[in-house]
């Protein structure tokens, strides 16, 4: 195999981890590609505020996604549109095969491909998604101008997202499983003091209601008694987790059982050559300062390892 088909990184994906990899194995003088199906940024691009990155009191999701971005392609690294489909492990060169077809030879993979919403998987979801059911409420929110719109779910995003929300619509109705949420205070105490947000709780959802092939409100159970409701609303943004988007990595044996890569302290999994970084990686907190953190480290440690096979 000719070395120059043959790139020192492979980075696997193009958000927050991804980008900070390819800024520092660029700066390092490390030929280096970043593969990313969908907009730079990942799930930055879906969020209307970040106020816990230091040195900004409050900055755009898309603006920073951006910011990354053009601070990442100045520095050379090429930045391929495609999907990792299969990850080959040949030793010293790995094979990092796309759905396109497209294929690409590298000494080292860094693994940020994120993570991806997580479905109510309750009836009417799967046909309704963009017809009523969304997971972006700073794409979507232009749509649902005055109208009542559910949120599900009781964390950080579903709190904020909801906030951002009162903007334009005319209701907002938060439906969470439990008696409190799981969200910061600050935000908690934002949502509870607008007048627009109705908290439910103890509530599960059971089907999407729809009417002329559009959502029309959603169907909740009461978790302590099972009584049924109806909620009625023109839009469902559903904010109850992620999955990680590691299925081209599965048979590499490096993630654990609810597919998240297994990574140390240098970000190495235990196949030489191949790293994990961000949201993608079994861990405590899922920020973007610690994404970038790992995207650092990873590359960091793969410069090292790198170094160690030309050495040899």
């Amino acid at each position: 195999m000719e070395n120059s088909n043959i790139y020192d990184i492979v980075v696997v994906g193009g958000g927050p981890a991804g980008m900070t990899a390819a800024i520092y194995a660029s700066r390092a003088g490390l030929r280096t590609a970043v593969l990313e199906a969908d907009a730079p940024g990942g799930k930055l691009v879906k969020t209307f505020a970040i106020e816990n990155w230091p040195g900004v009191k409050s900055i755009n999701g898309a603006d920073l996604a951006w910011s990354m971005y053009e601070q990442t392609t100045a520095l050379g690294p090429e930045y391929i549109f495609a999907e990792a489909a299969d990850i080959e492990d040949h030793g010293a060169v790995k094979t990092v095969l796309c759905k396109d077809g497209s294929s690409y030879n590298t000494r080292v993979v860094i693994i940020a491909s994120g993570t991806v919403e997580r479905l109510m998987h309750i009836p009417g979801e799967q046909e309704m998604i963009g017809k009523g059911i969304s997971f972006c409420a700073v794409c979507d929110s232009a749509f649902y101008k005055n109208e009542d719109v559910i949120i599900v779910g009781g964390g950080n995003s579903a709190l904020e997202e909801s906030v951002y929300l009162t903007r334009v619509v005319k209701k907002i109705t938060i439906v969470i499983r439990r008696d409190v949420f799981r969200a910061d205070e600050v935000i908690q105490k934002k949502v509870l003091a607008n007048d627009k947000i109705e908290v439910i709780r103890n509530k599960l959802p059971q089907e999407v209601l729809i009417k002329d092939n559009k959502v029309a409100g959603l169907k909740v159970k009461d978790a302590k008694t099972g009584e049924l409701t109806d909620i009625y609303a023109k839009g469902i943004f559903p904010y109850i987790g992620n999955d990680p988007v590691t299925q081209f990595a599965k048979k590499l044996g490096i993630t654990d059982e609810n597919g998240y890569i297994l990574a140390d302290e240098n970000m190495q999994t235990k196949v030489k050559g191949i790293y994990g970084a961000g949201d993608v990686c079994k861990k405590f907190l899922r920020q973007i300062v610690t994404a970038v953190s790992d995207g650092a480290i990873a590359a960091q440690s793969a410069g090292k390892y790198i170094e160690s096979l030309q050495e040899s």
